[in-house]
């Protein structure tokens, strides 16, 4: 009676599992070609990939839609599409990572601006006038709601923590997007997103913040060739930043 009650118990659990698979294209990662870095990561608008282990994974059969929008992103040809037995897409467990169930460090929020929510503060305790996370350009979703017909701050990693007043004086009002021109991978990315922000998010300027090194050109550099492949034209401002915070240029460009 036990060997019979266990065999109909893996016979549900067997179909239960085909029931809930199907035949369709998914994304198929070869670990040999795959070196990490990660550049296909945020182009999964779905959220179903992730680096683990030096290694990019599909974490989630649920949140592949199959349709392989990252593939051109992978620099290694290690991502490719094939169709097997995989469980359906399901774009309600896909919204539900993207507005609130997934990684706290990328969810997108609006902070709104807390330096009006504080009286009777001292220059020492100036409050953040940072109005949104992230801010990092791999993580930005350029659609967001704070970019939208917005003023665009677009700063080079170490220009906040050469100036003092960076906040109050530059970032005040400002969407901020943040990337290191020499140390960041995929740069056609940068372009791509900054192109859909003069597009689509109609952003109304942009502020290019960059320390007075020699890599940093390649922030003004992104933006240029964003404006080549854009529809729209914005106001461009070029603000050079000194080793010791000062402001050695500043120029529409």
């Amino acid at each position: 009676m036990l060997q019979f009650l266990l065999r109909a118990f893996l016979i549900f659990v067997v179909v239960n599992i085909k029931i809930r698979q199907m035949k369709r294209d998914i994304l198929k990662i070869d670990e040999d070609l795959c070196n990490g870095c990660g550049q296909c990561v945020p182009n999964c608008h779905e959220g179903a990939l992730q680096v683990i282990d030096g290694k990019v994974r599909l974490v989630s059969e649920l949140m592949c839609d199959g349709l392989g929008a990252c593939i051109g992103h992978c620099p290694e040809g290690a991502i490719t599409i094939e169709t097997r037995e995989a469980e359906p897409y399901n774009e309600l467990k896909v919204m539900e990572q993207m507005t609130g169930g997934g990684c706290p460090g990328s969810r997108t929020m609006v902070i709104g601006n807390p330096g009006n929510n504080v009286n009777n503060i001292s220059p020492s305790d100036q409050p953040s006038e940072l109005r949104q996370w992230p801010v990092q350009m791999h993580l930005v979703n350029p659609n967001a709601p704070y970019f939208r017909e917005a003023d665009l701050l677009l700063a080079a990693d170490c220009v906040a923590f050469s100036m003092g007043n960076f906040h109050c004086r530059y970032l005040k009002g400002k969407s901020l997007a943040i990337a290191c021109p020499k140390l960041d991978h995929g740069a056609d990315i940068y372009v791509e997103k900054l192109t859909a922000m003069i597009d689509t998010a109609k952003i109304n300027t942009i502020t290019v913040m960059m320390m007075e090194v020699p890599c940093c050109g390649g922030l003004l550099q992104m933006v240029r060739a964003a404006l080549l492949k854009s529809v729209r034209k914005v106001p461009v401002k070029q603000m050079i930043v000194g080793i010791s915070g000062n402001i050695l240029k500043e120029e529409w460009v």
